[in-house]
Protein backbone atom coordinates (compact mmCIF):
# COMPACT_ATOMS: atom_id res chain seq x y z
CA UNK A 1 0.00 0.00 0.00
CA UNK A 2 0.92 3.94 -0.82
CA UNK A 3 0.93 5.16 2.58
CA UNK A 4 3.36 2.39 4.26
CA UNK A 5 6.73 4.16 4.66
CA UNK A 6 9.36 2.66 1.73
CA UNK A 7 11.88 0.51 3.67
CA UNK A 8 15.11 2.88 1.83
CA UNK A 9 14.17 5.66 4.56
CA UNK A 10 16.46 5.97 7.17
CA UNK A 11 15.80 6.02 10.69
CA UNK A 12 16.05 8.92 11.32
CA UNK A 13 14.00 10.04 8.43
CA UNK A 14 11.25 8.08 9.90
CA UNK A 15 12.28 8.94 13.71
CA UNK A 16 11.86 12.37 12.52
CA UNK A 17 8.45 12.17 10.94
CA UNK A 18 6.70 10.46 14.22
CA UNK A 19 8.09 13.23 16.01
CA UNK A 20 6.75 15.68 13.63
CA UNK A 21 3.33 13.82 13.91
CA UNK A 22 3.28 13.55 17.81
CA UNK A 23 3.73 17.11 18.00
CA UNK A 24 1.84 18.60 15.35
CA UNK A 25 -1.35 16.74 16.85
CA UNK A 26 -0.66 17.66 20.56
CA UNK A 27 -0.72 13.84 21.27
CA UNK A 28 0.60 14.22 24.67
CA UNK A 29 -2.06 16.57 25.65
CA UNK A 30 -4.70 14.29 24.44
CA UNK A 31 -3.39 11.23 25.96
CA UNK A 32 -3.62 13.72 29.00
CA UNK A 33 -7.13 14.46 28.56
CA UNK A 34 -7.60 10.42 28.55
CA UNK A 35 -5.66 10.09 32.01
CA UNK A 36 -2.82 8.36 30.39
CA UNK A 37 -0.75 9.75 32.69
CA UNK A 38 3.01 8.95 34.35
CA UNK A 39 2.95 7.72 37.91
CA UNK A 40 6.39 6.51 38.23
CA UNK A 41 9.17 5.95 35.80
CA UNK A 42 9.02 6.43 32.63
CA UNK A 43 6.66 8.99 30.64
CA UNK A 44 3.69 7.32 29.10
CA UNK A 45 4.05 9.61 25.97
CA UNK A 46 8.06 7.59 25.45
CA UNK A 47 6.59 4.69 26.16
CA UNK A 48 3.70 5.10 23.11
CA UNK A 49 6.61 6.68 20.97
CA UNK A 50 8.55 3.41 21.44
CA UNK A 51 6.31 1.47 20.96
CA UNK A 52 4.76 2.82 17.87
CA UNK A 53 8.06 3.31 16.15
CA UNK A 54 8.37 -0.65 16.58
CA UNK A 55 6.69 -1.85 13.56
CA UNK A 56 7.90 1.26 11.20
CA UNK A 57 11.49 0.40 11.84
CA UNK A 58 10.33 -3.26 11.20
CA UNK A 59 11.52 -4.40 14.66
CA UNK A 60 10.08 -6.04 17.57
CA UNK A 61 10.18 -5.20 21.20
CA UNK A 62 11.57 -8.72 21.97
CA UNK A 63 14.39 -8.66 19.68
CA UNK A 64 15.44 -4.83 20.58
CA UNK A 65 15.48 -5.92 24.78
CA UNK A 66 17.68 -9.06 23.91
CA UNK A 67 20.00 -7.35 21.76
CA UNK A 68 20.70 -4.54 24.44
CA UNK A 69 21.87 -2.37 21.43
CA UNK A 70 19.51 0.45 22.25
CA UNK A 71 20.72 2.06 25.51
CA UNK A 72 17.52 4.65 25.69
CA UNK A 73 15.20 0.98 24.87
CA UNK A 74 12.43 0.87 28.03
CA UNK A 75 12.16 -2.09 30.28
CA UNK A 76 9.45 -4.59 29.41
CA UNK A 77 7.78 -4.38 32.57
CA UNK A 78 7.70 -0.56 32.14
CA UNK A 79 5.49 -1.40 28.36
CA UNK A 80 3.43 -4.18 30.20
CA UNK A 81 2.33 -1.45 32.82
CA UNK A 82 1.31 1.18 30.06
CA UNK A 83 -0.80 -1.42 28.31
CA UNK A 84 -2.35 -3.73 31.37
CA UNK A 85 -3.96 -0.18 33.47
CA UNK A 86 -7.23 -0.15 33.34
CA UNK A 87 -8.12 3.39 34.24
CA UNK A 88 -6.17 4.63 31.09
CA UNK A 89 -9.21 5.77 28.66
CA UNK A 90 -7.77 4.73 25.39
CA UNK A 91 -10.86 5.01 23.28
CA UNK A 92 -11.31 9.03 24.38
CA UNK A 93 -7.75 9.26 23.07
CA UNK A 94 -8.67 7.78 19.82
CA UNK A 95 -11.99 9.67 19.59
CA UNK A 96 -9.58 12.87 20.16
CA UNK A 97 -7.24 12.14 17.89
CA UNK A 98 -9.33 11.11 15.29
CA UNK A 99 -11.55 14.56 15.86
CA UNK A 100 -8.69 16.76 15.97
CA UNK A 101 -6.82 15.31 12.22
CA UNK A 102 -10.25 15.37 10.70
CA UNK A 103 -10.91 18.92 11.63
CA UNK A 104 -7.88 20.96 11.49
CA UNK A 105 -6.43 18.83 8.68
CA UNK A 106 -8.98 17.21 6.49
CA UNK A 107 -12.56 18.79 6.05
CA UNK A 108 -10.50 22.31 4.78
CA UNK A 109 -9.54 20.37 1.77
CA UNK A 110 -12.51 19.65 -0.08
CA UNK A 111 -15.80 21.60 -0.77
CA UNK A 112 -18.56 21.48 1.58
CA UNK A 113 -20.30 20.01 -1.30
CA UNK A 114 -18.38 16.51 -0.94
CA UNK A 115 -19.93 14.08 0.71
CA UNK A 116 -18.52 12.86 3.99
CA UNK A 117 -19.52 9.64 5.45
CA UNK A 118 -19.38 7.37 8.33
CA UNK A 119 -18.56 3.62 8.23
CA UNK A 120 -19.39 0.90 10.20
CA UNK A 121 -17.73 -2.80 10.24
CA UNK A 122 -16.47 -5.48 12.05
CA UNK A 123 -13.89 -7.76 11.56
CA UNK A 124 -12.42 -10.74 13.04
CA UNK A 125 -9.51 -10.02 15.24
CA UNK A 126 -8.40 -13.04 15.87
CA UNK A 127 -6.61 -14.81 18.46
CA UNK A 128 -6.44 -18.54 17.36
CA UNK A 129 -3.69 -19.99 19.34
CA UNK A 130 -4.51 -18.26 22.62
CA UNK A 131 -6.77 -20.28 25.68
CA UNK A 132 -5.87 -17.73 29.09
CA UNK A 133 -6.94 -14.36 26.96
CA UNK A 134 -9.81 -12.35 28.61
CA UNK A 135 -13.03 -12.47 27.78
CA UNK A 136 -11.51 -14.83 24.53
CA UNK A 137 -14.14 -16.21 23.12
CA UNK A 138 -15.81 -18.06 19.95
CA UNK A 139 -16.49 -15.53 17.08
CA UNK A 140 -18.19 -16.04 13.56
CA UNK A 141 -15.88 -15.28 10.89
CA UNK A 142 -17.55 -14.16 7.99
CA UNK A 143 -14.82 -14.20 5.14
CA UNK A 144 -14.58 -18.45 5.98
CA UNK A 145 -18.21 -19.21 7.63
CA UNK A 146 -16.39 -20.94 10.52
CA UNK A 147 -16.14 -20.19 14.51
CA UNK A 148 -12.45 -19.16 15.48
CA UNK A 149 -10.94 -17.89 18.72
CA UNK A 150 -10.31 -14.03 19.22
CA UNK A 151 -12.89 -10.87 19.18
CA UNK A 152 -15.32 -9.00 16.96
CA UNK A 153 -13.49 -5.72 15.99
CA UNK A 154 -16.54 -3.18 15.86
CA UNK A 155 -15.04 -0.48 13.83
CA UNK A 156 -16.63 3.50 13.74
CA UNK A 157 -14.56 5.60 10.78
CA UNK A 158 -14.87 8.34 8.81
CA UNK A 159 -14.26 9.30 5.15
CA UNK A 160 -14.34 11.80 2.72
CA UNK A 161 -13.82 9.60 -0.22
CA UNK A 162 -9.82 10.42 -0.42
CA UNK A 163 -8.81 9.68 3.11
CA UNK A 164 -9.98 7.12 5.68
CA UNK A 165 -9.71 7.84 9.16
CA UNK A 166 -9.58 5.27 11.38
CA UNK A 167 -11.81 4.32 14.33
CA UNK A 168 -13.15 7.45 16.00
CA UNK A 169 -14.27 4.62 18.35
CA UNK A 170 -14.01 0.88 18.25
CA UNK A 171 -14.90 -2.33 20.51
CA UNK A 172 -13.35 -5.55 20.86
CA UNK A 173 -16.91 -8.12 21.26
CA UNK A 174 -16.76 -10.90 23.02
CA UNK A 175 -19.74 -13.34 23.04
CA UNK A 176 -22.95 -12.64 24.74
CA UNK A 177 -23.34 -16.08 25.03
CA UNK A 178 -21.57 -17.58 28.30
CA UNK A 179 -20.71 -21.46 27.04
CA UNK A 180 -19.06 -19.31 23.93
CA UNK A 181 -16.68 -17.57 26.29
CA UNK A 182 -13.63 -19.44 27.18
CA UNK A 183 -12.60 -16.79 30.16
CA UNK A 184 -14.66 -14.52 32.00
CA UNK A 185 -14.04 -10.75 33.71
CA UNK A 186 -10.97 -10.65 35.54
CA UNK A 187 -12.02 -10.75 39.09
CA UNK A 188 -9.42 -8.31 40.48
CA UNK A 189 -10.44 -5.60 37.63
CA UNK A 190 -11.97 -2.18 39.80
CA UNK A 191 -15.31 -2.04 38.64
CA UNK A 192 -14.94 1.77 39.08
CA UNK A 193 -12.73 2.14 36.23
CA UNK A 194 -13.14 2.44 32.58
CA UNK A 195 -11.75 -0.81 31.70
CA UNK A 196 -14.29 -2.65 33.36
CA UNK A 197 -17.12 -0.66 31.36
CA UNK A 198 -15.42 -1.57 28.27
CA UNK A 199 -15.61 -5.21 29.51
CA UNK A 200 -19.29 -5.49 29.98
CA UNK A 201 -19.63 -3.66 26.87
CA UNK A 202 -17.91 -6.56 25.48
CA UNK A 203 -20.51 -8.43 26.35
CA UNK A 204 -23.08 -6.85 24.49
CA UNK A 205 -24.57 -7.57 20.95
CA UNK A 206 -22.82 -5.81 18.05
CA UNK A 207 -26.24 -4.23 16.98
CA UNK A 208 -26.55 -2.70 20.47
CA UNK A 209 -22.54 -2.35 20.70
CA UNK A 210 -23.19 0.21 17.77
CA UNK A 211 -24.78 3.26 19.65
CA UNK A 212 -22.38 3.32 22.43
CA UNK A 213 -19.72 4.15 19.81
CA UNK A 214 -22.21 6.82 17.92
CA UNK A 215 -22.37 8.41 21.11
CA UNK A 216 -19.30 9.20 21.65
CA UNK A 217 -18.76 11.29 18.08
CA UNK A 218 -19.99 14.24 16.69
CA UNK A 219 -20.90 13.73 13.42
CA UNK A 220 -22.04 18.00 12.92
CA UNK A 221 -19.03 18.14 14.13
CA UNK A 222 -17.39 16.08 10.99
CA UNK A 223 -19.68 17.39 8.97
CA UNK A 224 -20.84 13.49 8.12
CA UNK A 225 -24.70 13.32 7.05
CA UNK A 226 -24.69 9.58 6.47
CA UNK A 227 -23.65 6.34 8.02
CA UNK A 228 -22.87 3.56 5.69
CA UNK A 229 -23.18 -0.15 7.18
CA UNK A 230 -23.30 -3.67 5.30
CA UNK A 231 -26.20 -6.13 5.73
CA UNK A 232 -25.00 -7.38 9.03
CA UNK A 233 -26.23 -4.36 10.62
CA UNK A 234 -29.07 -3.95 8.26
CA UNK A 235 -32.13 -4.56 10.70
CA UNK A 236 -35.18 -2.04 10.10
CA UNK A 237 -34.96 -1.85 14.34
CA UNK A 238 -31.71 -0.53 14.04
CA UNK A 239 -32.12 1.80 11.17
CA UNK A 240 -34.87 3.39 12.72
CA UNK A 241 -33.02 3.89 15.34
CA UNK A 242 -30.17 5.96 14.00
CA UNK A 243 -32.53 7.91 12.04
CA UNK A 244 -34.78 8.94 15.18
CA UNK A 245 -31.76 9.83 18.05
CA UNK A 246 -28.67 11.00 15.52
CA UNK A 247 -28.64 13.46 12.61
CA UNK A 248 -27.91 10.94 9.91
CA UNK A 249 -29.19 9.55 7.28
CA UNK A 250 -28.76 5.74 6.61
CA UNK A 251 -27.04 3.41 3.62
CA UNK A 252 -26.80 0.03 3.73
CA UNK A 253 -26.69 -3.07 1.94
CA UNK A 254 -29.90 -5.39 2.82
CA UNK A 255 -29.78 -9.17 2.56
CA UNK A 256 -33.14 -11.73 2.17
CA UNK A 257 -34.64 -13.09 5.73
CA UNK A 258 -37.97 -14.77 5.98
CA UNK A 259 -38.20 -12.65 9.49
CA UNK A 260 -37.75 -9.46 8.51
CA UNK A 261 -40.67 -7.32 6.41
CA UNK A 262 -40.76 -4.30 4.40
CA UNK A 263 -44.41 -2.28 4.61
CA UNK A 264 -44.95 -1.05 0.59
CA UNK A 265 -48.62 -0.11 -0.57
CA UNK A 266 -50.14 -1.54 2.28
CA UNK A 267 -48.88 -4.81 2.53
CA UNK A 268 -45.54 -6.52 4.60
CA UNK A 269 -42.85 -7.75 1.89
CA UNK A 270 -39.96 -9.75 2.46
CA UNK A 271 -37.04 -8.31 0.14
CA UNK A 272 -37.31 -11.33 -1.84
CA UNK A 273 -41.19 -10.81 -2.29
CA UNK A 274 -40.30 -7.47 -2.80
CA UNK A 275 -38.14 -7.93 -5.69
CA UNK A 276 -40.58 -10.02 -7.44
CA UNK A 277 -43.50 -8.02 -7.05
CA UNK A 278 -41.98 -4.50 -8.57
CA UNK A 279 -41.26 -3.83 -11.72
CA UNK A 280 -38.14 -3.83 -13.46
CA UNK A 281 -36.20 -1.55 -16.43
CA UNK A 282 -35.75 -3.45 -19.31
CA UNK A 283 -32.80 -4.42 -21.00
CA UNK A 284 -29.36 -4.44 -19.45
CA UNK A 285 -29.90 -1.40 -16.54
CA UNK A 286 -27.36 -1.56 -13.74
CA UNK A 287 -30.32 -0.18 -11.83
CA UNK A 288 -33.17 -2.93 -12.14
CA UNK A 289 -36.33 -0.98 -9.80
CA UNK A 290 -36.40 1.66 -7.12
CA UNK A 291 -39.62 1.80 -4.77
CA UNK A 292 -40.10 3.50 -1.60
CA UNK A 293 -41.23 1.08 1.45
CA UNK A 294 -42.24 1.74 4.77
CA UNK A 295 -40.07 0.29 8.04
CA UNK A 296 -42.94 1.40 10.51
CA UNK A 297 -43.09 3.85 13.40
CA UNK A 298 -39.82 4.87 15.67
CA UNK A 299 -40.49 5.60 19.11
CA UNK A 300 -41.95 8.51 18.65
CA UNK A 301 -44.22 7.52 16.62
CA UNK A 302 -43.32 8.76 13.20
CA UNK A 303 -43.30 6.73 10.33
CA UNK A 304 -39.68 5.64 8.86
CA UNK A 305 -39.84 5.92 4.95
CA UNK A 306 -37.05 4.71 2.91
CA UNK A 307 -35.68 4.07 -0.86
CA UNK A 308 -34.89 0.51 -1.43
CA UNK A 309 -32.61 0.30 -4.96
CA UNK A 310 -32.55 -3.23 -6.99
CA UNK A 311 -28.67 -3.53 -8.24
CA UNK A 312 -27.94 -6.08 -10.83
CA UNK A 313 -25.17 -8.19 -9.37
CA UNK A 314 -22.15 -7.70 -12.06
CA UNK A 315 -20.64 -10.75 -11.01
CA UNK A 316 -23.72 -13.14 -11.18
CA UNK A 317 -26.25 -11.77 -13.65
CA UNK A 318 -29.12 -13.22 -13.06
CA UNK A 319 -28.66 -12.31 -9.26
CA UNK A 320 -29.51 -8.70 -7.99
CA UNK A 321 -28.06 -6.63 -4.79
CA UNK A 322 -30.26 -4.57 -2.54
CA UNK A 323 -29.38 -1.10 -1.21
CA UNK A 324 -31.54 0.63 1.25
CA UNK A 325 -31.10 4.74 1.73
CA UNK A 326 -33.12 6.88 4.00
CA UNK A 327 -32.81 9.63 2.02
CA UNK A 328 -35.23 9.65 -0.35
CA UNK A 329 -33.85 13.58 -2.22
CA UNK A 330 -30.61 11.06 -3.27
CA UNK A 331 -30.70 9.82 -6.68
CA UNK A 332 -30.23 6.63 -7.16
CA UNK A 333 -26.86 6.95 -8.53
CA UNK A 334 -26.03 8.70 -6.32
CA UNK A 335 -26.83 6.26 -3.53
CA UNK A 336 -24.73 3.53 -5.30
CA UNK A 337 -21.83 5.63 -5.54
CA UNK A 338 -21.75 6.36 -1.74
CA UNK A 339 -22.34 3.30 -0.59
CA UNK A 340 -19.29 2.17 -2.49
CA UNK A 341 -16.95 4.59 -0.11
CA UNK A 342 -17.47 1.50 2.64
CA UNK A 343 -14.80 -0.21 0.73
CA UNK A 344 -12.38 2.47 2.31
CA UNK A 345 -13.09 0.17 5.92
CA UNK A 346 -12.39 -2.97 3.93
CA UNK A 347 -8.83 -1.92 3.11
CA UNK A 348 -8.41 -0.03 6.51
CA UNK A 349 -8.54 -3.39 8.10
CA UNK A 350 -6.07 -5.44 5.51
CA UNK A 351 -3.59 -2.95 6.24
CA UNK A 352 -3.75 -2.53 9.35
CA UNK A 353 -3.22 -6.84 9.86
CA UNK A 354 -0.85 -7.68 7.24
CA UNK A 355 1.11 -4.38 8.03
CA UNK A 356 0.60 -2.97 11.01
CA UNK A 357 0.85 -6.16 13.33
CA UNK A 358 -2.84 -5.93 14.69
CA UNK A 359 -3.12 -8.80 17.21
CA UNK A 360 0.35 -9.87 16.46
CA UNK A 361 2.58 -7.74 17.62
CA UNK A 362 2.23 -8.66 21.71
CA UNK A 363 0.69 -11.72 22.58
CA UNK A 364 -0.83 -10.14 26.22
CA UNK A 365 -3.44 -12.17 28.07
CA UNK A 366 -5.30 -8.75 29.45
CA UNK A 367 -8.13 -7.28 27.99
CA UNK A 368 -6.73 -3.57 28.63
CA UNK A 369 -3.57 -5.14 26.82
CA UNK A 370 -5.20 -5.62 24.02
CA UNK A 371 -7.47 -2.20 23.58
CA UNK A 372 -4.27 -0.13 24.21
CA UNK A 373 -2.37 -1.77 21.44
CA UNK A 374 -5.34 -1.76 18.98
CA UNK A 375 -5.24 1.88 19.70
CA UNK A 376 -1.55 2.55 19.07
CA UNK A 377 -1.89 0.35 16.03
CA UNK A 378 -5.04 2.80 14.45
CA UNK A 379 -2.66 5.72 15.48
CA UNK A 380 -0.28 4.57 13.00
CA UNK A 381 -2.32 4.40 10.60
CA UNK A 382 -3.90 7.69 10.65
CA UNK A 383 -0.42 8.70 10.54
CA UNK A 384 0.25 6.98 7.61
CA UNK A 385 -3.26 8.34 5.87
CA UNK A 386 -2.30 11.55 6.63
CA UNK A 387 1.20 11.14 4.83
CA UNK A 388 -0.80 9.41 1.47
CA UNK A 389 -2.87 12.87 1.90
CA UNK A 390 0.10 15.13 2.14
CA UNK A 391 1.73 13.10 -0.93
CA UNK A 392 -1.12 13.39 -3.30
CA UNK A 393 -3.34 16.35 -2.64
CA UNK A 394 -1.94 19.42 -3.56
CA UNK A 395 -4.21 21.27 -1.53
CA UNK A 396 -2.20 20.40 1.27
CA UNK A 397 0.75 22.76 0.42
CA UNK A 398 -1.00 25.52 1.62
CA UNK A 399 -1.59 29.36 1.00
CA UNK A 400 0.65 29.07 -2.10
CA UNK A 401 -1.94 26.53 -3.49
CA UNK A 402 -5.02 29.28 -3.20
CA UNK A 403 -3.21 31.68 -4.62
CA UNK A 404 -2.63 29.40 -7.50
CA UNK A 405 -6.16 28.78 -7.78
CA UNK A 406 -7.43 32.82 -7.30
CA UNK A 407 -5.25 33.04 -11.01
CA UNK A 408 -7.46 30.64 -12.58
CA UNK A 409 -10.81 29.38 -11.03
CA UNK A 410 -11.48 25.88 -11.93
CA UNK A 411 -13.88 24.86 -14.30
CA UNK A 412 -16.91 23.04 -12.69
CA UNK A 413 -17.85 19.32 -14.22
CA UNK A 414 -21.23 20.71 -15.26
CA UNK A 415 -19.36 23.74 -17.10
CA UNK A 416 -16.73 21.37 -18.89
CA UNK A 417 -19.97 19.64 -20.03
CA UNK A 418 -21.48 22.62 -21.24
CA UNK A 419 -18.23 23.77 -23.07
CA UNK A 420 -18.76 20.51 -24.70
CA UNK A 421 -21.97 20.84 -25.54
CA UNK A 422 -21.39 24.27 -27.31
CA UNK A 423 -18.47 22.91 -29.08
CA UNK A 424 -21.22 20.22 -30.14
CA UNK A 425 -23.70 22.79 -31.27
CA UNK A 426 -20.91 24.54 -33.72
CA UNK A 427 -19.73 21.82 -35.85
CA UNK A 428 -23.17 20.93 -36.26
CA UNK A 429 -24.18 24.12 -37.29
CA UNK A 430 -21.53 24.24 -39.67
CA UNK A 431 -23.78 21.57 -41.89
CA UNK A 432 -25.62 22.77 -44.30
CA UNK A 433 -28.79 20.53 -44.18
CA UNK A 434 -29.74 20.96 -40.15
CA UNK A 435 -31.06 24.31 -39.29
CA UNK A 436 -31.15 26.19 -35.85
CA UNK A 437 -34.23 24.44 -34.61
CA UNK A 438 -32.78 21.02 -35.98
CA UNK A 439 -30.22 21.25 -33.82
CA UNK A 440 -31.52 22.43 -31.16
CA UNK A 441 -33.96 19.71 -30.76
CA UNK A 442 -30.86 17.29 -31.08
CA UNK A 443 -29.54 19.12 -27.89
CA UNK A 444 -32.71 19.13 -25.93
CA UNK A 445 -32.79 15.06 -26.46
CA UNK A 446 -29.61 14.88 -25.26
CA UNK A 447 -30.63 16.34 -22.07
CA UNK A 448 -33.37 14.40 -21.69
CA UNK A 449 -31.61 11.55 -21.91
CA UNK A 450 -28.71 12.19 -19.38
CA UNK A 451 -29.14 10.94 -15.59
CA UNK A 452 -31.09 12.66 -13.03
CA UNK A 453 -28.08 13.50 -10.94
CA UNK A 454 -26.41 15.07 -13.94
CA UNK A 455 -29.36 17.46 -14.56
CA UNK A 456 -29.57 18.97 -11.24
CA UNK A 457 -25.85 19.60 -11.57
CA UNK A 458 -26.72 21.77 -14.67
CA UNK A 459 -30.00 23.20 -12.86
CA UNK A 460 -27.74 24.48 -10.21
CA UNK A 461 -25.31 26.24 -12.41
CA UNK A 462 -28.05 27.60 -14.14
CA UNK A 463 -29.77 28.93 -10.88
CA UNK A 464 -26.07 30.54 -10.22
CA UNK A 465 -25.45 31.94 -13.13
CA UNK A 466 -28.95 33.85 -12.91
CA UNK A 467 -28.01 34.78 -9.29
CA UNK A 468 -24.89 36.43 -10.24
CA UNK A 469 -26.80 38.18 -13.40
CA UNK A 470 -29.03 39.92 -10.51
Amino acid sequence: MATILPNSQSKNETDSYISRFFKDNKIGTLLNKANVRKEEGISPLLLIQFIFSLVLHGKNLYRILDSGRIQDAPAKDAVYRLLNNPTYNWRKFLVLLSKNVIVTKLLHLVSNNRERVLIFDDSLFSRARSKAVELLALVHDHTTGTYVKGFRMLTLGWSDGNTFIPPLAFSLLSSEKKKNRFQEINSSVDKRTVGYKRRKEALKKSTEAMFDLLDEVNPLQLCARTLLFDSWFAFPKVIKRVVSEYPLHVICMLKSMHRVYYLYEGEKYTLNQLYKSVRKKRGRAKILASIVVSLGENAKGDDIQARIIFVRDKNRSKNWLALLSTDLELPEEEVVRLYGKRWDIECFFKVTKSHLRLAKEFQSRSYDALVAHTTIVFTRYIMLALSAREEEDPKTIGQLFYLCCDEMEDIRFAQAIMLIIDLLKSTLSQEPVLSEVRIQSIIDELFSQLPQFLKKAFLDDDKEKITKAA
